[in-house]
């Protein structure tokens, strides 16, 4: 029997209240190194907020979170960046009018902010962060496309160019909102096999809506409806659990988008 992999990320009775509104009740979440940890559920069960939280992008009501050792709660997200977190959005954000290789220069400087606000040196030498671009490039299926402006990428590499953007800060968790977001059946599987294979040296979080992906690389699954935890296991499990049919999946369950 394999041991389990040590906690990266834990939450502990994470709260969010707008006024009277509670986006999230009190969330308990544990994350295993170097796994898939997917996050599910219909719209409004507050997994976005859970991601906020997590990262730091927005303040905790109440809780506590603690990432790889260190109690994170009150820490902004830019130095949540520098313990190893990295993140993308459900909205592709790239510097759109720049190539390719410089959109993950600026995300590999990016996790030393001084280093990255220097606009008086060119980005020569080990500011170029030559190395690293180069094995994102290659790792995300991009490299023949180094020169070519974000912009003019196909919807489906962009959204590839923005997990390299994450994986450029050399992270040891990455948080992926909704990655398949928009993309074409041609461009699901690249994606799929893409966030399948960072657990071989990252930790991944997940916001997904395809079934079908989910429920084939993840290794554990929290299903959230109306700001709390609904159920947690693995995929057979989660598959199985007449809570989560009756709430969220139904026949969706065996795949497609949900």
């Amino acid at each position: 029997m394999n041991t389990p992999s040590p906690i990266l990320l834990e939450a502990e009775g994470v709260a969010k209240h707008y006024g009277r509104f509670v986006a999230l009740g009190g969330v308990n979440l544990q994350v295993r190194a170097n796994t898939v940890h997917s996050v599910i559920g219909p719209n409004g069960a507050g997994k976005t907020t859970l991601f906020h939280m997590l990262t730091g992008t927005k303040t905790v009501t109440s809780g506590r979170i603690v990432f790889d050792g260190h109690d994170v709660t009150h820490e902004p997200d830019h130095r949540r960046v520098r313990r190893g977190m990295a993140r993308s959005f459900q909205v592709t954000s790239l510097f759109l009018s720049l190539p390719v290789r410089e959109n993950l220069r600026l995300a590999a400087q990016g996790v030393a902010p001084a280093k990255a606000l220097n606009c008086w040196s060119p980005p020569m030498g080990p500011r170029s962060c030559a190395d690293t671009v180069a094995q994102v490039l290659e790792r995300v299926g991009l490299t023949r496309f180094a020169g070519v402006p974000a912009g003019n990428l196909s919807h489906g590499q962009q959204r590839r160019l923005e997990v390299g953007m994450a994986l450029a800060a050399k992270p040891k968790a990455i948080f992926l909102d909704e990655p398949t977001s928009g993309m074409g059946i041609d461009d699901l599987d690249d994606m799929k096999r893409l966030i399948q294979g960072l657990k071989d040296e990252h930790t991944v979080v997940l916001i997904e809506h395809n079934m079908g992906i989910v429920m084939d690389i993840s290794d554990t699954i929290t299903v959230m409806q109306l700001g709390r935890v609904l159920a947690e296991g693995v995929p057979a499990e989660i598959r199985n659990d007449e809570r989560v049919r009756t709430a969220y999946l139904g026949n969706m369950i065996t795949g497609g988008k949900a």
